[in-house]
């Protein structure tokens, strides 16, 4: 089948190199590297969707924001300086 495809810059570049690399023509390069994604591409595995997990919002019990360093000094201990 005779087609007209638009490569993105990046994917020129490295199909001609791999033509050069193999001495192999351009259009068995592009064939077999369609063929290996396609063969790849069920191997995947599929991303969990990304969840946000709430989680308590504030300062410790006790603790407060009037006085940031001491709320440091109890959350990352001294070495925060």
């Amino acid at each position: 089948m005779r087609t007209t495809l638009t490569l993105d810059d990046d994917v020129q570049r490295r199909l001609e190199r791999e033509v050069r690399r193999s001495g192999r023509p351009f259009k068995q390069v592009v064939n077999e590297m369609l063929r290996l994604a396609f063969t790849l591409r069920p191997q995947l595995r599929k991303a969990e969707p990304f969840q946000v997990r709430p989680r308590p919002f504030g300062p410790p019990t006790g603790a407060s924001f009037d006085n940031v360093e001491e709320l440091l000094d109890e959350l990352e201990g001294a070495s925060h300086r």
